[in-house]
């Protein structure tokens, strides 16, 4: 076992009292949650993005009313938690969600939570050791999740796929995509990283490219001093600042005609326009700026994997694999780009630069007449 006290929890080690933050879906309640808060879901196989989120909001605890890892597929996002110090408690219930009132005080003592002194929820402890048995276990059924989740691909592609390809009905933006970069940001796996990388190397100062953010990507955009020039998204995870920052917006609305993202904007008094597609909002996005003549799409926290697209809930990823078939030539992908390239000055690369530097300047001196001159006034003066 594991000789950190959350990483290694048992029914035992935990106990602490704190309020709850109760919310059927998660990334609104990391919005919300404050540092200490215990934070009540029920999240059947809990994405890394939320979880991140979780952590970052300062978290107490969790409780899950459903499983936070299935099996089902290796999603490593759970193992974040006791990573980060942590407790969860794993599948309370359902009920969880009815009986334990958001804002209210509640308390853990091992697998059981009390409001005041009644028990209302009983679960299983997640520590690192429990969920690394369970993801190794789900490693070792990969195989049929994958047919499953070809086939479903495949099967859509049979069915719908013309309808992301041909001759998209794009609506009208009053931004100018030709002959621009333009860079996509998806709130995905390592997206600030990445992001924060991109702005260090320099490449938006020199490339000054187009900001698209795709739902959260807006306020990731801001996050760093950015304005984005379009929002894309159903809106669900944009902020009201995000959406009175003067960017023009575009709401990805269902392909039967029903956006019910632009609610949100009718109320605020947003303008914006209506995207109806079968696809996901960072493929409209893509297609936006492809069709638009840019000259290339750089793409930060999207999705391209099974277990990208198993952690959204989508059972296949059809409309992901037409729209990068379509903008390939143009797109390059910059998902995890921080773990390719490690920007920090090691301290022997300073040294040899500091000692060139010297050297440099001392041959400079030599060879110099008049500096030698003034070096041979020098030395006579301290003589």
């Amino acid at each position: 076992m594991s000789s950190d006290p959350v990483a290694g929890a048992t029914a035992a080690s935990i106990e602490l009292t704190g309020v709850a933050r109760v919310d059927r879906r998660t990334k609104d309640l990391a919005k919300r949650i404050k540092p200490g808060e215990i934070a009540v879901i029920d999240h059947r196989d809990l994405d890394t993005v939320a979880t991140e989120s979780l952590i970052e909001a300062g978290t107490a605890a969790v409780i899950n009313a459903d499983a936070s890892i299935s099996g089902r597929y290796p999603n490593v996002g759970p193992l974040l938690l006791p990573a980060a110090g942590v407790p969860m408690i794993d599948q309370v219930g359902s009920d969880v969600m009815d009986v334990i009132e958001d804002g209210a005080t509640i308390t853990i003592r091992g697998n059981q939570v009390f409001t005041a002194d009644t028990l209302v929820a009983t679960g299983t402890i997640q520590n690192m050791d429990t969920m690394t048995e369970v993801l190794e276990r789900s490693r070792e059924s990969m195989g049929d999740e994958l047919e499953r989740f070809a086939a479903n691909t495949l099967e859509y592609l049979r069915r719908e796929g013309h309808l992301l390809v041909d001759n998209p009905d794009i609506p009208d933006i009053p931004v100018d995509f030709r002959g621009r970069q333009v860079l996509v940001v998806v709130r995905g796996v390592d997206y600030k990283k990445d992001l924060e990388l991109l702005e260090r190397s320099g490449y938006l100062r020199e490339q000054q490219p187009l900001l698209v953010g795709v739902d959260g990507g807006a306020d990731a955009l801001l996050s760093l001093g950015k304005v984005p020039d379009v929002i894309i998204g159903d809106m669900d995870s944009v902020s009201e600042k995000a959406l009175r920052c003067g960017a023009s917006i575009v709401v990805h609305g269902y392909a039967d005609g029903r956006a019910p993202g632009a609610e949100r904007l009718v109320e605020m008094g947003v303008d914006h326009v209506i995207f109806n597609s079968t696809g996901t909002s960072e493929d409209i996005a893509m297609l936006i700026a492809f069709e638009r003549g840019a000259e290339l799409i750089v793409a930060v926290g999207t999705h391209n994997s099974m277990v990208d697209f198993l952690d959204k809930g989508r059972a296949g990823m059809a409309s992901t694999f037409l729209v990068r078939m379509k903008v390939g030539p143009i797109l390059v992908d910059a998902k995890g780009v921080n773990r390719l390239y490690d920007s920090r000055v090691r301290k022997r690369d300073l040294v040899l630069l500091v000692a060139s530097a010297m050297v440099a300047m001392i041959v400079i001196t030599l060879m110099s007449d008049p500096l030698r001159l003034i070096l041979r006034g020098l030395t006579l003066s301290f003589r």
